[in-house]
């Protein structure tokens, strides 16, 4: 029998929370990479105890930790693209900036996590200046949802035009491109979002999916962009490609012990129909 030939895949980073449910985090964005035939590599930040239910408790690595974590991928598994999600402390914020300041920087996708679908705090208060100051200057591409967008802009959004607006203010004021998510606006009877990078400027929806409640999409989707992103795709073209891939995973999730998960290993169903005829 001959063996196939050996091929070889690029890398992607999340430097992210781990959620002990497998719905989002670190969980989530390996199995995007995973989907999108990319090599993931992690950091984590934070352990969480979470169910599909909420928080239950986040234990934060050392800051020290989170920094060797990253240098070790960076050595000898260099990224293409990367991403941060859950970073909680103020002091790990200002270390991953500076780790990704010196080194040979990955495209960066920075997915400003603050508070958890269930309304855990995922990032401290005091962290959001660090956020500001340091990290978001270094990204490519900013992915705040509604919530986050408001934070970050000082804006009410109550409409396409607010996220519209968003997203021009988040370009101008860190140089970055910027994606607003407007799945929580009221009254939109599409999930609709906006893409800024100074340049073009995409409106991308889809229609909700009734009836399911998961979470994770933010993480699935940043780590879509970043997955599209190392295998060489533009950032609008990685964008349209995770809107695509996120909205797909929402309407062909899984239930899973009585509770609705997201599916983003949708593509891929051959394996299992592969073990189903053994």
């Amino acid at each position: 029998m001959s063996l196939p030939k050996r091929g070889s895949q690029p890398v992607a980073l999340t430097v992210a929370g781990s959620d002990s449910g497998g719905g989002a985090g670190i969980q989530a964005d390996l199995k995007t990479f995973a989907a999108y035939g990319v090599h993931g590599t992690s950091a984590i930040t934070c352990l969480t105890a979470q169910n599909p239910k909420g928080v239950r408790g986040i234990q934060a690595c050392r800051p020290d930790m989170v920094r060797k974590q990253i240098e070790a991928v960076l050595e000898e598994l260099p990224p293409v693209a990367a991403k941060t999600g859950m970073l909680f402390l103020t002091s790990t914020v200002r270390i991953v900036a500076e780790v990704f300041r010196q080194a040979k920087r990955p495209l960066l996708v920075v997915d400003p996590v603050m508070v958890a679908t269930s309304g855990a705090r995922l990032l401290q208060p005091a962290a959001i200046k660090a956020l500001r100051e340091d990290l978001l200057p270094l990204a490519a591409l900013v992915t705040p949802n509604l919530d986050e967008a408001v934070i970050l802009c000082g804006m009410e959004i109550r409409d396409e035009e607010g996220l519209r607006a968003a997203a021009r203010f988040l370009r101008q004021r860190y140089g970055c491109a910027a994606l607003i998510k407007g799945g929580h606006l009221r009254g939109s009877k599409q999930a609709v979002d906006v893409f800024f990078d100074g340049e073009e400027e995409l409106l991308l929806s889809a229609p909700f999916i009734e009836g399911v409640s998961t979470h994770g999409t933010g993480c699935t989707y940043s780590a879509a962009i970043v997955a599209a992103l190392a295998l060489g795709a533009t950032l609008p073209r990685a964008v349209r490609s995770a809107k695509e891939h996120v909205t797909q995973a929402i309407a062909r999730s899984v239930r899973v012990a009585g509770h609705d998960v997201l599916n983003p290993l949708w593509a891929l169903p051959r394996l299992r129909s592969a073990l189903s005829k053994r």
